[in-house]
């Protein structure tokens, strides 16, 4: 199970559950708590907001997340395992060829980053 074939493949979510629990536990595991994870989440919530209305500079809000997603970890390590499943999803959403698929492949992102942080305060994830 990848990332790639959670946005491109996965159509009954089932891959994306299992692979934000295990995401989820690794972050739990690493001591990343729910107030760093949601500064990321913020930020994806503004993209999220500009989608349908300006998708080209929701793109680039997506892409521009990257970055700091690389600044953010080398200011707190345990960023990291966020990161690295991130970077790909958001990749994988450029990857989307039409304005069609690259929304459907954004709707996915959103899904997975939601579902990271639901498992990782479902399991005990710090304030």
């Amino acid at each position: 199970m990848t990332v790639t074939s959670i946005m491109t493949s996965d159509k009954s979510g089932q891959e994306l559950v299992t692979f934000a629990q295990q995401t989820a536990s690794l972050l739990v595991r690493d001591n990343l708590n729910r107030a760093q994870i949601r500064t990321i989440f913020t930020e994806v919530r503004k993209i999220e907001a500009l989608w349908d209305a300006h998708p080209v500079n929701a793109l680039r809000r997506l892409n521009m997340l990257k970055p700091k997603l690389d600044y953010q970890t080398a200011r707190i390590p345990a960023v990291k395992t966020l990161k690295d499943v991130l970077i790909p999803a958001i990749e994988e959403v450029n990857k989307g060829g039409d304005e069609k698929e690259r929304s459907r492949r954004f709707r996915v992102f959103m899904d997975l980053f939601e579902a990271i942080l639901a498992y990782h305060r479902s399991q005990g994830g710090r304030n």
